[in-house]
């Protein structure tokens, strides 16, 4: 063999086999795309303006804008458990006291006592049932989101969202943004497998914003700005970053 030249022994398959398999667990799974990575053309928007003096106008302007972004194609499927539920207990209230009212009307007033107290009590359930459901089950809850991705395997995220209104600790008569009535979201990620069976992570996070930083003084919003605050929650909740 000549001086300059040098010996290379080929690899054992084992070792080959050993060096693939640390390449493949080192690399990460590709993450789902988040809200962020999803651009909204400008042209697709419409102008929101609402009473910048209410705080009630700007919260749900801020909601429905929430759940229209978050909406968007390859994000997520809205979930309209919680209104499916008040609007089902709502409307069977409305048919009981139109039909306990109907009997009443065409059967004589000491023959239809018995069904129409039946009537009432039923109604007042119902709409008892509907209030009760709305203030502890539903609570704050503005979105819940689905979607199912698939990365080596089948997984599904569940994302849900509360918000409320932060109001102002000591209203002085001088309005700024220090003394603004604030926007807050509580964000809930959830991603699991095999149905639901195992769960792979879940994560919360939190924030909050004066309604003056979506909202110029003639109550027109700022969407993009809006949008890419709402984006960067959702995505630390998926990256499990708190804020």
């Amino acid at each position: 063999m000549a001086p300059n030249e040098t010996s290379t022994q080929p690899s054992s398959p084992q070792s080959a086999t050993k060096a693939s398999s640390r390449r493949a667990s080192s690399a990460s799974p590709e993450k789902p795309p988040g809200p962020l990575s999803i651009t909204t053309v400008p042209s697709e928007r419409e102008t929101i303006k609402v009473n910048n003096a209410n705080a009630t106008d700007l919260k749900n302007a801020c909601d429905d804008a929430l759940k229209r972004y978050l909406s968007r194609p390859n994000l997520f499927k809205q979930i309209h458990l919680h209104t499916d539920v008040k609007l089902t207990l709502g409307w069977t209230s409305v048919f009981v006291a139109a039909a306990t009212g109907l009997y009443g009307w065409k059967t004589e007033f000491e023959q239809a006592k018995p069904a129409v107290w039946a009537g009432f009590i039923l109604y007042a359930i119902l709409t008892t049932l509907q209030t009760l459901y709305a203030y502890f089950v539903e609570g704050d809850v503005i979105f819940i989101g689905r979607r199912k991705s698939f990365c080596k395997r089948i997984f599904t995220e569940k994302i849900t969202i509360s918000s409320r209104t932060i109001p102002v600790s000591s209203p002085t008569p001088t309005a700024s943004p220090s003394n603004a009535p604030s926007y807050s979201l509580n964000i809930t990620y959830l991603q699991s497998t095999s149905g639901g069976k195992s769960l792979l992570c879940k994560n919360r996070t939190q924030g909050s914003k004066e309604y003056s930083a979506f909202f110029d003084e003639k109550g027109v919003m700022a969407q993009e700005t809006f949008e890419r605050w709402v984006g960067e929650l959702v995505e630390a909740a998926m990256e499990g970053k708190s804020t």
